[in-house]
């Protein structure tokens, strides 16, 4: 027997049980924007090039870029289509871009927890350290939204051991950090169960297009064809979860915002057949099914 950690059995795609979201659909389709901020000339950071030394101008550069520019084409983007979306927040953004993270609040749109900043991994931290971080994030944006947020994704989408049992023991009811499932799971944690909502690394602008080097043509295809065969499938009733990531200083650019534009105007033309959500929104309609509805 190997080792596991626990939080929830294996669970085979093939019998899971049948259920609506919201007006019968049975595809659930979220957007998670994450507002990063950045150390400069130290700790971690997206290295969108080869990267030299701290300072390093043209990553760090390259990142805020998102902050400044990118992410507002993406706010005008999502008001033209009417879209809601999660927004995965380092809590650093509160000091160093306060006008977006309002602009996000003005939507109404989710604020879900992102650490304090994608400059530190917190698998790295002891439990004390971590358990710290997790509750300054977690203040300050209670503080700021006044409402403490019910979501998590870890930067990095690290973990320690005990990181699902602290986002239980700090309130939190749902995490992103698991990609195992097009469905949600509930995690059993020494602090009491934790939704785990799909979170993409497919749909996703940095692993296609920084890591696998996929052009933006080729994201939003991908896009637009998991999407339709995500419908094509549900039609055996198993609802599922889509998740699209995006990050401001990858898909802000001009050229691929016009590209995600089309591909989600696609979609959208399908909307009457799915819900168009956020993940705080599937987090609530689970909790609200019959017991035994989802793995767990």
């Amino acid at each position: 027997m190997l080792p596991t950690h626990g939080y929830f059995p294996y669970h085979p795609w093939v019998g899971r049980a049948r259920w609506n979201w919201p007006n019968g659909a049975k595809l659930a389709v979220y957007l998670g924007v994450n507002l990063e901020h950045f150390a400069f000339g130290e700790g971690l950071g997206a290295e969108l090039a080869p990267g030299g030394p701290h300072p390093d101008i043209l990553n760090y550069a390259w990142r805020d870029y998102g902050n400044r520019v990118g992410a507002w084409r993406l706010l005008q983007m999502l008001d033209e289509l009417k879209l809601p979306c999660t927004v995965l927040l380092n809590s650093s953004m509160y000091h160093h871009a306060p006008e977006l993270v309002a602009a996000h609040r003005a939507r109404g749109d989710e604020m879900a927890g992102h650490g304090r900043t994608n400059s530190e991994r917190q698998s790295t931290m002891t439990e004390a350290e971590e358990r710290a971080m997790i509750a300054e994030a977690t203040d300050a944006m209670a503080r700021h939204e006044g409402v403490a947020p019910r979501g998590w994704l870890s930067p990095w989408i690290a973990e320690s051991r005990a990181t699902p049992a602290l986002l239980a023991e700090a309130g939190y009811r749902y995490t992103l950090n698991w990609c195992m499932d097009d469905m949600p799971v509930w995690k059993t944690t020494s602090a009491g169960r934790l939704l785990a909502i799909p979170y993409p690394q497919e749909n996703n602008d940095i692993p296609a297009i920084v890591a696998r080097k996929d052009g933006m043509a080729q994201f939003a295809d991908m896009i637009v064809e998991d999407f339709n065969e995500r419908l094509r499938q549900v039609r055996d009733g198993i609802p599922q979860v889509m998740g699209i990531a995006l990050h401001p200083y990858i898909i802000g650019q001009p050229y691929r915002i016009a590209m995600l534009r089309g591909a989600l105007k696609r979609i959208l033309a399908r909307r009457r057949d799915i819900w168009f959500t956020t993940a705080g929104a599937i987090h609530d309609h689970v909790v609200n099914l019959p017991e035994g509805s989802i793995p767990g």
